[in-house]
């Protein structure tokens, strides 16, 4: 029946206070998001970028998580009296690959929105 304000102690007295089943379904869709977002960093773990600098005479690996997994340099690309070259296009290479990673991450975690900032 409810107190003098006409509270009755039951949230409402619909089911609790969150309009019945509210609470169930906002629940499950946080679960199902948990999911969805566990499948999205799972991919990432698994896909695999190349980065590249000077027509593929350096190639850098790494997955969607930015970790490198291989560089591979031409013989053509080593000058013994040209190591800063070689240096630069490894680096290249490297932000290269970030870039793609980063676009693939971007691409991913997008359906997170705001959220993705706290992973």
């Amino acid at each position: 029946m409810g107190n003098k304000y006409g509270y009755n102690g039951a949230g409402g007295g619909h089911g609790g206070g969150f309009g019945g089943g509210g609470m169930q379904n906002l629940m499950k869709q946080a679960q199902q998001m948990q999911q969805k977002l566990q499948e999205a960093q799972q991919e990432l773990e698994e896909l695999t970028v190349t980065g590249s600098a000077s027509g593929g005479l350096v190639e850098v690996m790494c997955n969607g998580k930015k970790v490198i997994q291989s560089v591979k340099i031409k013989p053509e690309a080593c000058d013994p009296d040209d190591v800063e070259m070689l240096e630069d296009l490894v680096l290249a290479s490297i932000n290269d690959a970030y870039a793609k990673a980063q676009a693939e991450e971007d691409r991913l975690l997008a359906p997170f929105g705001a959220m993705k900032g706290l992973l």
